[in-house]
């Protein structure tokens, strides 16, 4: 099977705890060497956030488990890189 690269999620997450360290704890998980989040929506009781998380060979039921321990969930798994390199999207760099 193809090593997992990269993954961007839409997360729902409660407001604590804050971005940072919900973000400094994902960078935690085996193998992971990189994770970026975003907010997205500001809602009553939730926050919409976009996590991407790079690495070498993610795995993604741990990084699900940390999401789900830190009281969010993943809504959609909205990209995927797989393979020996992470190949950037045509589409972004000419936009």
């Amino acid at each position: 099977m193809a090593k997992i690269r990269r993954v961007v999620l839409d997360v729902l997450k409660p407001h604590q705890p804050n971005i940072i360290p919900f973000t400094e704890q994902l960078t935690e998980q085996e193998a992971v060497t990189g994770v970026t989040s975003k907010l997205v929506e500001i809602e009553e009781k939730v926050r919409t956030i976009r996590v991407t998380i790079e690495g070498e060979d993610l795995d993604m039921d741990a990084i699900e488990a940390r999401i789900n321990d830190l009281g969010g969930s993943i809504h959609s798994v909205d990209e995927v890189s797989c393979g020996q390199e992470v190949i950037e999207d045509p589409w972004l760099a000419n936009g």
